[in-house]
């Protein structure tokens, strides 16, 4: 292999999600790095540049159709160009539009190559030989075949991306002289190690659009820390938290029974009648509140996500809460837009999969954002509890 000069410190990284969840992991592992990092909701066709630190964009893309959500990342690859670390995120469950829009990305971002790495093996999600699992079952045969927006049809990445060269951990030595002739890389990994390997072979991050899941953005950051790091955000404490679950999957679902199960939570349906949710949580005296979509679905999700904003927003305003946990990156979204946040700013990752942050906005109130397949049956009583105590998790 040629050796290669040494690359300039990276200090601009922009990442390009499809949904708000996705937006907080891609920028958490680097708020731990050492960098600023704002999440940003992006949803009247504005789109900023890059600049110092992590500016990670929610473009709402996953529940639009394909040839918009496409025109959309583009034109937010092509204005987030000069970043000197440019990533695409990519659900590591494969859902939304991942073919069209790092073919999009791709292209607007004007880069040599496209290296597409979608696993996350701290939450069991690994590729191997191109295809993708979750706890070693192909990603087609789990729950998420069953998603109410983005079924997932495939677990073969060689299908999604037919023009990709694909990759094996033992064969990244290959990739500078790949990178110079341009191309799409799909890598397989089923470790953290992997993954480091992955990073630590590519010399010239510029050349790249990175496409790929908090581990990819985990291993990334590992590489381009900065020293020394950013001052902290002010992080206040919830004397009162709001868990709000938008999230149909059985994961989430089953967070969400562990946590009713709890003496001092106070749970509210918001599905059919949103008012009568609110005035439940009104007239509770429980230390924790908790507000859900219901467990069988009786309407649009948008509609059901937009009665449980509305809950959450009317909740905020009374000073019923402050604090709140959001699982689902649809329900995240809708709930910052409700309550006219612009995003968060980050403060940290305390779990894999789930950033810690405030709202950009008023009341500047601690926020932490979980992906709904994520975590285990305590997961939501855990970030309850943090974000009580503060502190990391034990």
């Amino acid at each position: 292999m040629r050796q290669e000069p040494p690359a300039d410190p990276v200090t601009s990284i922009a990442v390009l999600a499809d949904d708000l969840t996705s937006a907080g992991d891609g920028a958490a592992p680097f708020r731990g790095a050492g960098h600023r990092a704002q999440v940003l909701l992006q949803r009247d066709g504005v789109l900023g540049a890059a600049r110092e630190g992590v500016v990670a964009v929610d473009l709402g893309s996953r529940p639009l159709d394909e040839a918009t959500a496409a025109a959309l990342t583009w034109r937010a690859a092509a204005a987030f160009a000069g970043a000197d670390l440019l990533i695409k995120t990519v659900d590591s469950t494969l859902r939304g539009h991942l073919a069209a829009e790092t073919r999009a990305a791709h292209s607007g971002s004007g880069r040599q190559a496209l290296v597409v790495a979608p696993a996350f093996p701290a939450e069991g999600r690994t590729t191997v030989r191109g295809i993708q699992h979750v706890q070693g079952v192909p990603v087609h045969e789990t729950a998420f075949a069953h998603d109410p927006t983005h079924p997932v049809r495939t677990s073969d990445l060689a299908r999604l991306l037919p023009e990709a060269e694909l990759l094996e951990p033992e064969q990244f030595g290959k990739l500078p002289e790949l990178i110079d002739t341009g191309g799409v890389f799909v890598c397989s990994a089923a470790t953290d190690a992997d993954l480091d390997l992955l990073v630590s072979s590519v010399p010239r991050p510029h050349d790249v659009l990175w496409a790929g899941s908090p581990g990819l953005a985990a291993a990334l950051a590992a590489h381009h820390s900065r020293v020394p790091a950013a001052s902290a955000v002010e992080l206040p404490g919830s004397r009162r938290p709001l868990v709000v679950v938008g999230s149909a999957h059985p994961a989430s679902r089953r967070q969400l029974e562990r946590l009713r199960t709890r003496r001092d939570v106070a749970a509210a349906d918001a599905g059919d009648d949103p008012a009568a949710a609110v005035e439940a949580l009104r007239r509770s005296a429980a230390p924790v509140l908790a507000v859900h979509t219901p467990d069988t679905r009786r309407a649009a999700s948008d509609v059901l996500t937009g009665r449980l904003a509305g809950v959450v927003g009317a909740s905020v305003a009374e000073r019923l809460v402050d604090g709140l946990v959001l699982t689902g990156g649809e329900t995240a979204a809708t709930v910052l837009e409700a309550l006219g946040a612009a995003g968060i700013d980050l403060v940290d990752e305390p779990e894999p999969g789930v950033a810690r942050g405030v709202l950009l906005g008023r009341p500047r109130i601690p926020v932490l954002i979980k992906a709904g397949g994520f975590g285990n049956d305590g997961t939501l009583d855990r970030l309850r509890r943090l974000l009580v105590e503060g502190g990391q998790l034990s």
